[in-house]
């Protein structure tokens, strides 16, 4: 039962690292940009994002569709920005132990 005791305390004290980390993860702003930085997202680590910057020589009413795509671009480097802080936040968390596919950190 000793066993089983001290496992049930890790399990607590991983928990408990996990909130720590997802309180961390949601703190952390990461900016994507596209264009040459033309465009830049800011996203949290609840991939909400937080701001949109647009160099104002992009705002071409006859040409809307180039600036859609240069935010949508954007918006996916800051995506992967965050995707990779977590991954790397969790690796630091398991002491470099990757979970399982489809286990990811419960956003």
């Amino acid at each position: 039962m000793k066993n089983l005791g001290q496992l049930m305390k890790q399990a607590q004290q991983m928990q408990s690292k996990m909130a720590e980390l997802q309180e961390k993860l949601a703190e952390q702003e990461l900016e994507g940009q596209a264009g040459g930085g033309m465009v830049r997202v800011t996203v949290n680590g609840k991939n909400e994002v937080k701001a949109v910057k647009i160099d104002p020589s992009l705002v071409d009413p006859n040409d809307v569709e180039v600036l859609e795509d240069l935010i949508l671009a954007a918006f996916n480097d800051a995506r992967a920005k965050v995707e990779r802080f977590s991954q790397e936040a969790m690796k630091e968390l398991t002491g470099g132990l990757s979970l399982p596919p489809g286990m990811n950190l419960p956003f």
